[in-house]
């Protein structure tokens, strides 16, 4: 967790964005509730399938602390639908296609990947407390030990 970032205390950016529904959803819709909002590149994708699956099976603990998940990507409405099926995802997933929510929260980068720089979304995790807080910043996450980061946070 990096409690230096410029995001770290601040009021959470807003959002609204529409999920896999189509239901449009913003951060006033989890208010009073702690809220793990985590960005991934791209859905149905090796480290973005592990990272859901890991959320999804630790959704009832995440739950019993009272917080809920929502992921954040550039997909549209029906590649998360295939995602969320596929993997029996039990939280929603947003579309952010132009990248606006992912520009607030400042992951939305130039990224090198085999030597081609391209703009994508970096994969990072937002705890945001029951006022609207963020009280935790995981940027550049690895997947493999990330979500017991995430728990650890918010207890």
């Amino acid at each position: 967790m990096n409690k230096d970032d410029p995001l770290f205390g601040a009021s959470a950016p807003d959002f609204s964005l529409n999920d896999h529904e189509g239901i449009l959803r913003s951060l006033k819709d989890y208010s009073g509730k702690k809220l793990v909002l985590y960005f991934y590149p791209k859905d149905d994708t090796p480290g973005c399938t592990k990272e859901a699956c890991g959320f999804r099976d630790s959704h009832n603990t995440i739950r019993e602390v009272g917080a809920e998940v929502v992921g954040v990507s550039r997909d549209d409405l029906s590649s998360h639908q295939r995602f969320r099926t596929k993997y029996s995802l039990t939280f929603p997933l947003l579309s952010d296609p132009e990248g606006t929510v992912s520009k607030r929260y400042q992951v939305y980068k130039m990224k090198n990947l085999y030597g081609r720089q391209s703009m994508g979304i970096e994969r990072s995790t937002f705890i945001i407390d029951e006022k609207g807080v963020i009280t935790g910043v995981f940027r550049k996450v690895r997947v493999d030990g990330h979500l017991e980061e995430v728990l650890g946070s918010l207890k």
